[in-house]
């Protein structure tokens, strides 16, 4: 049986770090934070001029959800292959170039594109493009944080960059709603340019160290990206025995999240029986709870492993409940503070997650390994929309809020187990 190993590669300490300025004062996270605020509220504006544009030609909700079908589809099919293009290539110029490519794709293009031949065809190859660009940035990003901040900083790194995805869902569309009553959807797609083109400016900026033995392992022959990728996988399955729990609960907890979030407007349409502001106001509840997550994790230094994974198991038993509870909510202050507390559970699993794979991964492998976290993680939303939206169809939406509350259980369950032994083997060390 492979051993537990908790302690960071030592690879990771050859490269250089800053210390003791705050993380937002630190010149090259201070950057990549903001870089990203401005290119998750860009992400904002581009789902819903999107989604938006589409039903308003066809007038199809089925034509319409191919546009999440067809974001989902390239971190599945891509995402192993994408973590060995992050390990072998710098990630600045990554994420530089997903960001401009994006700006391209849903910018530039259907700038130059008449309102004839701006098709809803054409629109689904642009945002097929898109997913395959936004698909490389993500890992990117997380990857690239354990060069650039201290190991006992990178939870709190992960909650402050999970804080620009939820003001990106609060601004985003506020922003894209107001640009289409205006002028018109694929207007509002020109002018968010902007917002991708300047996320890649503020990156020209950050500098980002590289693993010096890169350039004499650099290879391109398919038969070795195929060994790259099975070196990836080794560690991840075999060699490292925290992360194949950590994948689980991050799976289990997004079979239920993905979800919730898709249905949370049928949840206030047909069982709280609201109208659309109100499923509105319960809706953005989310966001505020990821939000207040973050900031908790951004201050608060939780230590050790296990302190950190006992909190993602209290979190997850505390949103079990919360999503019982909402099967009998009565009124909308109610119903809001018990999605504001879904939020804050969903909000607590990714940063702390993270941050112990990025603790424990070589930097040559970082990539690899989070590529195949999220892969998992996508397959599992996938299939928890399917379920899910199975069992409301045939059992309605009590049963389905009690069908979700239940693997949510089973999270905290796996979670607990797993933070004994994380503790117990440190204990040992």
């Amino acid at each position: 049986m492979a051993k537990l190993s908790l302690s960071s590669p030592t690879l990771l300490h050859s490269v250089s770090i800053a210390t003791n300025p705050p993380l937002l004062l630190q010149r090259n996270f201070g950057i990549i934070w903001w870089s990203q605020l401005i290119s998750q509220i860009g992400d904002g504006v581009t789902k819903l001029a999107l989604l938006w544009f589409v039903y308003a030609v066809t007038g199809s909700a089925l034509q319409t959800t191919i546009i999440g079908i067809l974001q989902t589809l390239p971190p599945i099919v891509l995402g192993p292959f994408i973590g060995v293009f992050i390990d072998r290539f710098p990630k600045k110029i990554i994420l530089i170039g997903t960001d401009l490519i994006r700006a391209l794709v849903i910018g530039v293009i259907p700038c130059l594109v008449s309102h004839e031949a701006f098709t809803v065809e054409f629109l689904y190859v642009l945002v097929f493009c898109n997913a395959v660009a936004t698909s490389l940035f993500a890992p990117a990003l997380f990857a690239s944080i354990p060069f650039i901040v201290e190991k006992s900083a990178l939870t709190a790194a992960n909650a402050l960059l999970q804080s620009t995805m939820s003001l990106g869902v609060i601004f985003g569309p506020l922003l894209s709603g107001l640009g289409i009553a205006l002028l018109s959807s694929q207007e509002v797609l020109c002018i968010n340019v902007l917002t991708y083109i300047g996320s890649a400016l503020l990156l020209v900026f950050v500098s980002i160290p590289e693993v010096t033995h890169r350039a004499k392992t650099f290879r391109n022959s398919l038969i070795n990206y195929v060994k790259d990728l099975q070196e990836g996988i080794q560690f991840t399955f075999f060699q490292q025995p925290v992360i194949v729990p950590l994948m689980l609960t991050a799976g289990l907890y997004s079979f239920v999240m993905s979800a919730f979030h898709t249905l949370l407007p049928v949840f206030g349409r047909n069982m709280l029986k609201f109208g659309p502001v109100e499923v509105g106001y319960v809706t953005s509840g989310v966001g505020v709870g990821l939000f207040l997550a973050s900031l908790f994790l951004a201050k608060v230094n939780l230590g050790a492993q296990w302190r950190r994974i006992r909190l993602l198991a209290t979190t997850s038993l505390m949103a079990a409940f919360a999503l019982w509870a909402l099967t009998g909510a009565a009124g909308l202050p109610l119903s809001l503070a018990i999605v504001v507390v879904i939020g804050m559970g969903s909000g607590v699993l990714t940063p702390i997650e993270w941050g112990i794979i990025q603790e424990i991964s070589p930097p040559q492998l970082i990539g690899r390994v989070l590529a195949l976290y999220g892969t998992l993680a996508m397959l599992a939303a996938i299939g928890g929309m399917t379920m899910f939206g199975w069992i409301m169809e045939q059992f309605g939406e009590i049963w389905t809020l009690l069908g979700m509350g239940a693997v949510l259980l089973i999270t905290s369950q796996v979670a607990f187990k797993l933070s004994h032994r994380v503790r117990s083997h440190s204990n040992l060390d």
